[in-house]
């Protein structure tokens, strides 16, 4: 985005409201918090993978009351709506309260809905209402996972602005999309290997696996206690004064807009891609073992792994921008091939190659807008309002997500199920077009650099002054004298 666009005029002030320099720190003390505030997505990815596992199951126990009712698209899909709800809540709490808290408030709500998820249990043995107490608690749960997006990978995003120049954008990568991506994966390992222990006894297998969802958020705890704000929310907060929010929405809505479109496309394709693999592979195989079933799933979804860290070194190399392009472009150009090519794919005896297709078209996803949809996200707004930016984008890929989940049979469908060969091929096209029209949208994004985060600071200060907006109130009140005594003897930044 221009600047003469928004107003903003470079001024001799510039350099006086410049991001004060940060203590020294050594490289563990500047490593762990943006570890203790992504790694928390892991959390994520394992409670939206192990659903799908547990979908199948419960169709499976009950396939007159469960596999024929909305409740199976309700269970696979509510969380997502959850998320949405928690992401704008965490989003608002985390720009104009903490961080920290509102990271702490996230992961108490995962443990105790996790838990809750994987003990649910309907009146007097009600099927129905087993299945409406988890649909409740896997949306309650969703709000959890929400509070994960605006205050941990914001967090995350401006914990790795004070790492090595050069190397800021994988570690964000690594601690973030990766850590969703793993959970994937480990979200359809735990149910293969319950269900090869104990394939006969499937009310244990989804219960336990809901449950061990518990464990990655404790894992945390510790580390996210003893996390302090970052230094740029300790300098650009409005927690202190009004919000422009009128301001902010003139200078960033191109960008927001663009943004939130990106992430629809990215979420509607992936979950939906990964809850759904398991009905492929069985379709394709109807005669394997289930816990067969999930292996093959959870090889799907091992193909994420390589396409993050791959990706996280591309997002250096290349930019967040350029990378993410040219991947999305890969990956539609992969899914015409796969559409063309679906009729010898879906035969039993081609299992493998499908596999290994279809999961260097989820990677090539991750390599492209996975890796680098968030990253954008974070680090293409102003610190005072980045947690609610951030927020708003996130939300909106949930509920291109949650209407994924909810559109994907129906396309499925119109071909004539999944077991035909349209029913096979239609996702992938639609698939390619979407990935094309993401690609158009990314060439309007601005450029991302090692130290956007700071030189956005910098820029949306100029034109709240531009503005007539009084900054002397932004940021703590140890930062405001010291931004005074910068701009000398402590006249008036705005002056």
């Amino acid at each position: 985005m221009d600047e003469k666009n928004n107003g903003l005029q470079t001024s001799p002030e510039r350099d006086l409201e410049s991001p004060l320099a940060a203590p020294e720190k050594s490289r563990w003390e500047r490593t762990w918090p943006a570890l203790a505030c992504g790694a928390g997505l892991f959390s994520d990815g394992y409670l939206q993978a192990v659903i799908g596992p547990v979908n199948t199951i419960l169709g499976k126990l009950y396939p007159n009351s469960y596999a024929t009712s909305a409740a199976a698209q309700n269970v696979s899909s509510i969380a997502f709506a959850g998320t949405v709800v928690g992401q704008l809540v965490f989003g608002y709490t985390s720009d104009h309260y903490s961080r920290k808290w509102s990271l702490l408030v996230s992961t108490g709500i995962l443990v105790l809905f996790a838990a809750l998820s994987a003990g649910s249990y309907g009146a007097g043995g009600s099927h129905q209402g087993l299945f409406a107490a988890l649909t409740a608690f896997r949306f309650l749960l969703g709000i959890g996972i929400g509070g994960e997006y605006p205050a941990g990978s914001v967090g995350c995003a401006e914990a790795s602005g004070e790492l090595k120049v050069g190397h800021r954008n994988r570690w964000f990568c690594l601690f973030t999309n990766t850590q969703i991506d793993l959970g994937f994966v480990i979200g359809t390992l735990m149910p293969m290997i319950i269900t090869a222990a104990r394939p006969h006894d499937l009310g244990l297998v989804w219960r336990l696996s809901l449950g061990l969802g518990v464990i990655p958020p404790l894992s945390l705890l510790y580390l996210r206690l003893n996390l302090k704000e970052p230094e740029s929310v300790s300098r650009e907060a409005f927690r202190h004064g009004k919000t422009p929010y009128w301001l902010a929405l003139k200078f960033y809505w191109p960008r927001l807009v663009l943004v939130m479109g990106i992430w629809f496309i990215y979420d509607f394709l992936t979950y939906p891609f990964s809850i759904y693999s398991s009905k492929w592979i069985s379709v394709i195989q109807p005669d394997a073992a289930l816990w067969q079933t999930f292996g093959w799933s959870c090889l799907v979804n091992f193909f994420y792994l390589p396409g993050a860290i791959f990706g996280s070194f591309t997002s250096d190399w290349m930019g967040p921008r350029l990378a993410l392009m040219v991947f999305v472009v890969a990956q539609g150009v992969l899914g015409l091939i796969m559409s063309g090519c679906y009729e010898w794919l879906q035969k039993p005896e081609y299992i493998g190659a499908f596999v290994v297709v279809y999961g260097v078209f989820l990677m090539l996803g991750e390599m492209g807008p996975g890796d680098n949809i968030g990253l954008v996200a974070s680090k293409t707004c102003a610190t005072g309002i980045r947690g609610q930016y951030y927020a708003i984008a996130a939300a909106t890929g949930k509920i291109g997500a949650f209407v994924g989940g909810y559109v994907f049979p129906v396309i499925e469908a119109d071909g004539g199920g999944a077991d035909t060969l349209h029913g096979g091929q239609y996702p992938f096209y639609v698939a390619s077009a979407l990935c094309f029209f993401s690609a158009f949208l990314v060439f309007w994004l601005p450029q991302i650099n090692q130290d956007t985060i700071q030189t956005e600071d910098i820029r949306f200060r100029e034109y709240l002054v531009a503005n007539g907006y009084d900054i002397t109130g932004m940021g703590s009140a140890e930062w405001q004298e010291k931004r005074a005594m910068s701009v000398g003897g402590g006249h008036d930044a705005s002056s």
